[in-house]
């Protein structure tokens, strides 16, 4: 059996065309906020882990509401 092959990336690669290429930081940054603006509110949710901290919770909860715009938040907690 094959050892699967792990790649490392190195720099962000932007998709141009169908065809990945190299970018700056600060283009992929700018093409991901773009696309989080034009999808956001309901074509969002956040679903978090009861294994995690009650702090790591919140900022979940407090980035799908002020950043992504949306209010569809839930987790694991209740099992």
């Amino acid at each position: 059996m094959r050892e699967p092959r792990h790649v490392r990336l190195t720099e962000p690669l932007v998709r141009d065309g169908g065809q990945l290429r190299p970018a700056s930081w600060d283009e992929a940054l700018d093409r991901a906020a773009a696309g989080f603006r034009r999808h956001s509110g309901d074509a969002f949710g956040m679903f978090s882990c009861s294994k995690a901290s009650n702090e790591t919770n919140y900022i979940a909860q407090k980035f799908a509401r002020a950043v992504l715009a949306s209010n569809h938040v839930d987790s694991c907690n209740r099992t």
